[in-house]
């Protein structure tokens, strides 16, 4: 029998999906090219279902006679692997960013006499339409935490971006960009930054702004977006306090929470000596670590070990000998902070680190070293990358100059070139009022 092969990435199973297996099933003997988490990731965002989920659902529809893992996008490699007699794919992919892997398809194909079959693609339907209506309904608190941990397991770099409301968390889940060569690019999931937060709300970041609040925001955001919230912590407070942050958060739907091993009344890391900055006792800090650990529910829920020896000039040896303790306690992740103008104190870091028998994922936040790409990042190691405050930076230089134009002028006509339209703004936020109708 005649081996047909499709690849298929099937986040959410649809009329197109059976359609195709229908036209396969004609042709022989059905190998479904199941993509994994991590060669989806390649190119957009991470599935909703893990790799075993859909496989599953593969496997038990008609038609169907075997399912192998896709490995990578490229899908030259499966067929001089599988040498298929025919290759199926919706017709969707002559035009646009996917017509380069067509014509390496056909390349591949040509090479031993393989037919590529195209069934024409089933309009108005995609799991990426079902998704985007599914951000809508929002999802629940487990597959929002287990979405951190896939996305560490199948990304070169987890890119998070700072976000301070729900309307902030809005342009963080749906900013995408699609580069010539077919990738999309966006962000991960959202970082609640303590700075941003405080800032937001016009208060220092002292701690003034306290958790009650903090959780405020997080509902606001939960309830607007579907990718994962990363949420700062500060220092946790007292061990007490902050199992029950833990709680909490695990309870929302938060993956991971970081906290950074400083005591005393709460400085911002980036003024760095110039202000009185205490770190704590490492026995302490990993007793914190512990009780945390301990107080979660879930095996996902990560907690993050931020190490402040570097922006307190404390020494290299002091920061790895900080990773070793921390990590002993249990701590699921390590951000290394730096204050400095230029990466290479944050590099030479990452080359101790990947030194170390135990590791966990190493995540950094580029603010004063912005210079530094994620590639050299992924070079070094680093898992997680943390664009920590630029939303909240860039916003504000924009509304003052709007609001000058509004005073220099004397009118709002000058100042509606920098703003959106209103139509826009309504746009923006998506009504609900008919499906609570249905």
């Amino acid at each position: 029998m005649k081996k047909v092969y499709v690849p298929m990435a099937v986040d959410l199973v649809h009329e197109g999906h059976i359609n195709i297996i229908n036209e396969a099933k004609k042709l022989g003997y059905v190998i479904v090219g199941l993509m994994t988490d991590k060669s989806i990731a390649e190119y957009k965002r991470l599935p909703m279902l893990t790799y075993e989920q859909r496989k599953k659902i593969i496997e038990s529809i008609n038609g169907v006679d075997e399912v192998v893992p896709q490995e990578v996008h490229d899908y030259v490699q499966s067929i001089k692997k599988i040498k298929p007699d025919y290759f199926l794919h919706g017709d969707d992919w002559r035009t646009g960013v996917q017509k380069k892997s067509r014509e390496r398809v056909i390349e591949a194909l040509k090479e031993y006499g393989g037919i590529l079959v195209e069934p024409k693609y089933t309009s108005g339907i995609s799991s990426t339409k079902l998704i985007n209506q599914l951000r809508v309904k929002g999802i629940t608190p487990e597959v929002r935490i287990k979405m951190f941990r896939r996305l560490l397991d199948a990304k070169p770099i987890v890119r998070l971006l700072e976000a301070h409301n729900g309307l902030t968390g809005m342009i963080v889940e749906n900013t995408k960009i699609s580069t010539e060569d077919g990738v999309f690019r966006e962000f991960d999931g959202m970082w609640l930054s303590s700075l941003t937060h405080s800032a937001s709300r016009g208060k220092p970041d002292i701690g003034i702004v306290d958790f009650t609040s903090t959780l405020d925001t997080v509902n606001n955001m939960l309830d607007v977006t579907i990718k994962p919230i990363v949420v700062d912590g500060d220092n946790g407070g007292p061990p007490e306090h902050f199992t029950n942050i833990v709680r909490t958060l695990e309870r929302l739907g938060v993956p991971a929470v970081i906290i950074e091993d400083k005591k005393g009344l709460k400085r911002n890391s980036l003024f760095g000596t110039d202000v009185e900055q205490t770190q704590e006792d490492v026995e302490e800090f990993c007793y914190k670590i512990k009780a945390g650990k301990n107080a979660q529910v879930t095996e996902d829920f990560m907690i993050i070990a931020r190490i402040e020896s570097l922006i307190l000039k404390k020494g290299m040896d002091d920061a790895l000998n900080r990773v070793k303790a921390y990590i002993e306690a249990g701590a699921d992740g390590i951000l290394i902070h730096s204050k400095e103008k230029t990466p290479d104190e944050v590099l030479k870091f990452c080359g101790e680190y990947s030194k170390l028998e135990r590791d966990v994922p190493l995540f950094v936040v580029p603010t004063t070293y912005s210079q530094i790409t994620e590639q050299e990042l992924i070079d070094a190691g680093v898992r997680v990358v943390i664009y920590a405050n630029h939303l909240l930076r860039s916003a504000y230089p924009a509304m003052v100059k709007t609001a000058e134009s509004l005073l220099i002028n004397q009118s709002a006509c000058e100042a509606e070139k920098n703003c959106m339209t209103i139509h826009e703004i309504l746009k923006l936020i998506p009504e609900q009022s008919n499906d609570i109708r249905k």
